[in-house]
């Protein structure tokens, strides 16, 4: 079964550039399957699909931590999931 990694980003500064340059890296990695530009204390929230925590650490070792403007890196891991829907509320 995969693990899930929940991945809260700071960048360094939050200009249009910077913001631009981190979201066209992390389209690329096929790890990341959702990324959201956050309010709050962290710049981005990603959710990280991987097979084992060997694959994570090399993700985080070889393609987060080398991206240029990335402050800090906070890494959750999900322990179950309860739910996953794709279903929209018709309200």
């Amino acid at each position: 079964m995969p693990i899930s990694v929940f991945v809260s980003i700071k960048l360094e500064r939050q200009r249009e550039e910077e913001l631009d340059r981190f979201a066209a890296a992390v389209a690329r990695w096929p790890e990341i399957v959702d990324c959201y530009l956050m309010t709050g204390q962290r710049d981005y929230l990603l959710r990280v699909v991987v097979k084992d925590l060997p694959v994570y650490e090399a993700f985080l070792k070889q393609k987060l931590t080398r991206l240029e403007g990335v402050a800090s890196i906070e890494s959750s891991f999900a322990l179950d999931q309860f739910k996953q829907s794709t279903v929209l509320p018709m309200m």
